[in-house]
């Protein structure tokens, strides 16, 4: 999974981007509008895994990964320079968006105050804005090919005018309805307001859980109110701290502040639910792994994620749920409670389910 890192300049991208990937690029008090992208790859956080490492002791155990993009801010009224950070995001599968809810003298605001609600409209209407120019760029094309002799393709242009119009009135196009035929069709217009998106609220230490924090999640889960969007408040500061730490230094400091979990780890579970990803499990001596697919993924394709061999001689999936087998200590006890079961290609994977394939090539 692909997640870009959005934003107005200094709302604390990069110190979120820090935070997630444990990196330390730096933090600047003003805006930068010149940068190279930076990559990192996250593991997700999954107590499964832990468990079924300390039972199988495998050679190896690895977790599903996310990996992060950083780049420079959006800037308000600006295509050119946002065009720049659109072209470089657009193959991305969901966006991060950070909003500034820290007050900090020292650290400029580009639209001159600090204003959660304001900023989380103004980087959505700029996605917008992008999106409307792409569509009319691409329908003057095809009126311009339609007066030399070229028939334009009926479908697209249909779909651009649907599109052109959501966009006209100010709406994402993550909130209009498409048919399958017309997401097929769209997928190579790489569209920014129709990727689900988690927006953060940056808030200071002083702001946590405070009332004022509760008012602005609360504000602009309403402005987002279609689908594909979750609202969640952290201390990017914080959490980049917590992510320097070793960890029993970051438990000791989760207790002392009262926190159960990092909010990152929150932040990376909702950004595979907003995408309907889900993760199955393989588990043995060698290895101990987490596999991501999409809600709804058959058995049969499920298999194709670990070897193209394994789909096309799929013979039956050997299934167990993850609760199941820990409720019986080993896959023998499950079995003989009659809880593995075998299942065709049709079987729909669930979350947790721990598999083994069975094939013939």
């Amino acid at each position: 999974m692909k997640t870009a890192i959005i934003g107005l300049a200094n709302s604390g991208r990069t110190t979120v981007f820090n935070a997630l990937t444990g990196l330390n690029l730096e933090v600047t008090p003003y805006p930068i509008i010149s940068s190279a992208p930076y990559i990192g790859v996250v593991k997700v956080p999954d107590s499964r895994i832990t468990r079924l490492t300390e039972i199988f002791k495998p050679k190896k155990s690895t977790q599903a990964t996310v990996e992060y993009i950083d780049y420079i801010g959006l800037t308000k009224g600006d295509p050119d320079q946002n065009r720049k950070v659109f072209d470089l995001i657009k193959d991305a599968d969901a966006l991060v968006h950070v909003i500034r809810g820290f007050e900090d003298e020292s650290v400029s605001h580009p639209i001159g105050s600090v204003n959660p609600g304001r900023d989380a409209e103004t980087v959505e209407l700029e996605m917008i804005f992008g999106d409307l120019e792409l569509v009319e760029k691409r329908l003057d094309r095809m009126e311009e090919g339609a007066k030399r002799g070229k028939k334009p393709d009926e479908i697209e242009q249909k779909l651009l005018l649907k599109c052109k119009d959501a966009l006209e009135n100010e709406s994402a196009l993550r909130d209009v309805d498409f048919t399958e035929e017309e997401q097929k069709a769209m997928r190579s217009l790489q569209f920014m307001s129709i990727k689900p998106q988690l927006v953060v609220i940056n808030v200071s230490e002083e702001d946590m859980n405070s009332e004022r924090t509760k008012a602005s999640v609360q504000s602009i889960s309403e402005y987002f109110s279609g689908r594909y969007v979750k609202v969640i408040d952290l201390c990017g500061k914080i959490e980049m701290e917590i992510a320097r730490f070793s960890e029993d230094e970051a438990k000791a400091f989760l207790e002392d502040l009262g926190i159960e979990e990092p909010a990152l780890n929150k932040l990376i579970h909702l950004s595979y639910d907003l995408l309907g990803f889900i993760s199955f499990l393989t588990s043995g001596e060698d290895e101990v792994r987490a596999w991501t697919i999409k809600k709804g993924t058959d058995a049969q394709h499920a298999a194709g994620k670990i070897h193209s061999d394994i789909e096309r001689g799929f013979i039956r999936a050997e299934v167990v749920a993850y609760d199941d087998f820990i409720t019986h200590g080993s896959m023998a006890a499950a079995r003989e409670k009659g809880l593995v079961r075998l299942e065709g290609k049709t079987y729909e994977v669930k979350d947790g389910d721990i598999i083994n394939f069975r094939f013939n090539v």
